[in-house]
């Protein structure tokens, strides 16, 4: 027996002069394309195929099952398990690879560890495509359809220190020759174009089963894009089934190495730590691709919950208490019932934080929707499950050039009058602010201010803003923005600073002619403005006033703040 440096079993036949044979195990559940897959195989010149041949070993260890052809293939088929592995599955071949078509549920508890040698593939299919074939048949044998089986090897073939490909069946059919070239790739085989196609009818490598399982694919030439959609209505009795089996096949297809070739490639995050996040949602803490919010969710359906921004420095949330007293108020504000307690917020956020192990440099978008509905619907009367607290925390330095500053322009949409939507309520529906901060995109601005219905200047679309003139500090009225905290924390540090502070209307002229501009958040900081409008601001550089309020926030902000409870290292 030989072994190469990937760890595939290469068997020789047993007197030692027949040629290497490197064994692909390929592992699916039912009706997920196998037997066209073992097809498309059996076309290669290189390939010899076996059709499950563990099948009678698993009949064996099931006596109270009752499948068609069960005597038969009891009779016909090696049923000792080990015997299977050591002398058919890796036994003697006269050809390059074998193939070894299996059925997940199969590699049963007491089958030789062996099984596990040579290369290994998982072929899912989606559990809402497949199970309602089930409707009428094996009614016994159900529940042993789960995908459980698949990610259970899955996760034992990578704590062997493999990662088997995962392939889609309905991105076989959907592309071919992309995805079979990407499987031959993953697998180290040359790709054969006579994969594509076989020949209508029964096939030799067919197991003594087929007559009752394979009139389908029998009919078939070739891989043939799925429909569009089911034409019939899902099975009622497999509903439960369903849920069981839809977070494992999910799970898989999130780890599938092979999707369908796509020309552009994927996005890249802003962070790349990011991509492995715990998310605090649904009263728990969840990996970054399994936190989902239901359908139904208050947040979904109209937008409807709170938020704050948090900000982590030095191993403390600063001003933590601030903004959960905002947080609270715009709950109260909206009506919302079954409010979660400050010390639970405190918990799901420190448990959040901790799980990451973000110390500094972090941000925290901290959520609570009115929650689930039962229906959908505008009413809060439909949301009797209580609210909803998501906690999101990235690793995110601010979000803009603090040292050389940003340009704004001015949007044609207006801030949101009290009248219509009082800005103190710090809610998530944010179409106002969405529509400004298009047009900023559209021209290339780093943000967009936004004017109230009386035409002076409110805030940007995402920040408050300040100017400075002649020495004076002035910062608009909250009448039209949001109260920012941070906002809140530059004022009163301008004070400190011996700085003369004033709120009040502001022009759009006025901040044109500004000797310094910056605008202030959680998320940003402190971040000079250099322009608005095309008009340069001051002489286009840092001014001092901002630099001394940048020097004294960083101050204020590495002292201050709740100490998030790591244990002692």
């Amino acid at each position: 027996m030989k072994v190469d440096g990937n760890g595939v079993e290469a068997i020789r036949e047993q007197n030692g002069m027949g040629p290497v044979v490197e064994v692909i195990n390929v592992w699916s559940g039912p009706r997920s394309l196998s037997t066209s897959l073992m097809y498309s195989f059996a076309q290669r010149d290189d390939t010899e195929v076996l059709d499950e041949p563990l099948y009678a070993h698993y009949l064996r260890l099931k006596p109270n099952l009752s499948h068609p052809s069960q005597e038969e293939v009891l009779r016909l088929m090696e049923n000792d398990g080990d015997k299977v592995v050591r002398d058919i599955i890796y036994g003697p071949c006269k050809k390059k690879y074998r193939y070894a078509k299996h059925m997940a549920k199969q590699r049963t508890p007491c089958l030789t560890k062996d099984v596990l040698r040579g290369r290994h593939v998982l072929l899912i299919r989606n559990p809402l495509e497949f199970l309602p074939s089930f409707d009428k048949v094996l009614q016994e044998e159900i529940p042993e359809l789960e995908m459980v089986h698949l990610a259970a090897l899955y996760m034992e073939l990578r704590s062997l220190g493999q990662t088997p490909p995962i392939i889609d069946a309905t991105d076989i059919r959907n592309n071919p020759e992309g995805m079979l070239r990407s499987l031959c790739s993953a697998i180290d085989i040359p790709f054969q174009p006579a994969m594509l196609r076989w020949k209508a009818g029964p096939r030799p490598e067919d197991g003594v089963w087929a007559p009752y399982w394979y009139s389908a694919v029998h009919k078939s030439t070739e891989f043939t894009p799925p429909p569009p959609f089911s034409n019939k209505p899902f099975p009622k009795r497999l509903y439960k089934l369903l849920e069981q089996n839809q977070p494992f096949y999910d799970f898989l297809k999130r780890e599938a190495l092979l999707h369908i070739p796509s020309p552009a490639a994927p996005p890249s995050l802003p962070c790349p730590d990011n991509r492995e996040l715990f998310v605090w949602a649904n009263g728990q803490l969840l990996s970054r691709n399994s936190a989902k919010i239901s359908v139904f969710d208050s947040i979904v359906q109209g937008g409807d919950g709170v938020w704050e921004g948090l900000r982590i420095y030095k191993g403390k949330v600063f001003k933590l208490e601030e903004h959960l007293d905002r947080l609270f108020d715009s709950a109260k504000a909206m009506a919302f019932a079954n409010v979660p307690s400050r010390s639970e917020v405190k918990r799901a956020l420190f448990a959040t934080l901790i799980a990451n192990n973000m110390r500094d440099n972090a941000h925290v978008r901290l959520t609570l929707t009115r929650g689930e509905k039962t229906t959908s619907g505008m009413s809060p009367a439909f949301n009797v499950y209580g609210c909803n607290l998501i906690v999101l925390a990235e690793w995110k330095p601010p979000v803009y050039n603090n040292t050389d500053g940003i340009c704004l322009i001015t949007a044609s949409t207006r801030r949101n009058s009290p009248n219509s939507l009082n800005s103190k309520i710090h809610h998530n529906n944010l179409i106002n602010n969405i529509l400004a901060k298009v047009e900023g995109n559209l021209a290339g601005a780093g943000d967009a201010l936004m004017l109230d219905c009386d035409g002076f200047v409110s805030e940007t679309n995402a920040t408050n803003i300040f100017m400075v003139k002649k020495g004076r500090v002035l910062t608009p009225h909250a009448d039209y923005c949001l109260p920012g905290i941070t906002r809140a924390t530059v004022i009163d540090l301008a004070r400190k600073e011996g700085l003369a502070t004033e709120e009040r209307r502001i022009s759009l002229t006025e901040f044109h002619t500004a000797d310094e501009v910056w605008t202030t958040g959680t998320m940003g900081e402190l971040t000079p403005v250099k322009e608005i409008d095309g008009r340069q601001i001051g002489d286009g550089n840092i001014g001092p006033v901002t630099k001394q309020l940048q020097v004294a926030y960083a101050k204020l902000a590495e002292h201050e703040g709740e100490t998030i409870p790591f244990a002692q290292q």
